[in-house]
């Protein structure tokens, strides 16, 4: 029975060594959510973010998470507003250009280009490319140098 659970852990260890996944990664799961200066509702609001913002996570106080973001700020969350099930980016600048194929000769999307702090999900890479949807469901491509993936 011991033997059975270790070989589980060491599967699962391997697993996730194998797929990269970082636990301390997270994405904002929510169509909106505050980020606060404190654990808990009663602490000031700093920021508003949207869908597939990520984050690292720092430490835990009951049901409120800290993070960090792609500047190094530190916030406040609710635990039920993020999941780790998927990998999301932001974008590092301003007027980053999205691409409709993944390289530079393909053509901007016509929403192109966004702002620093645009959120993305990672639907899969490709050489030094992301294949990207945004919350409203738009897809695109852009080079990793742009962008910070959790």
């Amino acid at each position: 029975m011991i033997q059975k659970f270790f070989i589980a852990m060491a599967v699962l260890v391997i697993t996730q060594m194998s797929f990269g996944t970082d636990a301390n990664a997270l994405c904002v799961d929510n169509y909106r959510a505050n980020l606060r200066k404190g654990p808990g509702t009663q602490y000031q609001k700093l920021w508003e973010v949207y869908k597939y913002m990520p984050f690292k996570t720092l430490r835990r106080k009951g049901e409120w998470l800290q993070v960090q973001d792609l500047d190094g700020d530190r916030y406040w969350i609710h635990k039920k507003l993020v999941s780790n099930a998927y990998k999301c980016a932001v974008v590092k600048k301003d007027d980053t250009n999205m691409r409709e194929g993944p390289s530079t000769a393909h053509p901007t999307t016509p929403w192109s280009p966004v702002k620093k702090y645009f959120s993305l999900k990672v639907l899969e890479t490709r050489g030094d490319w992301a294949y990207t949807v945004d919350e409203t469901g738009d897809k695109a491509w852009i080079h990793l140098s742009l962008i910070w993936i959790q």
